[in-house]
């Protein structure tokens, strides 16, 4: 049977990228490098979360976001035996940018 996490409040699903071992110069990293700063693709976000004043917070990710999180910051599940990691939207550092050669 397949399963579906749905993140609720200010929760985001992420599916984590493999970690590189190797710099872009061939050094290789020690796995204490390694697990530093996490990086992953967006799968799924929460609506958000309310303040005490009832305002909705909406999370700054979407779906398809490539992003940077530490990596305590993330709760490890398994849905339908793939790894996932669950970070609440405050945890996540930033997003990846393409930039290209004009800009």
């Amino acid at each position: 049977m397949n399963e579906r996490f749905i993140p609720i409040g200010d929760k985001v699903l992420v599916q984590p990228a493999e970690a590189e071992t190797t710099t872009s110069g061939g050094i290789v990293l020690p796995d204490s490098a390694q697990k530093q700063l996490a990086k992953g693709t967006v799968l799924a976000v929460g609506p958000g979360r309310t303040t005490r004043d009832g305002e909705l917070v909406v999370p700054q990710v979407k779906a398809g976001d490539v992003v940077y999180y530490g990596d305590f910051a993330a709760t490890q599940i398994t849905i339908n035996a793939e790894p996932l990691a669950v970070i609440v939207d405050n945890d996540i550092l930033g997003t990846v940018v393409t930039v290209g050669a004009g800009n």
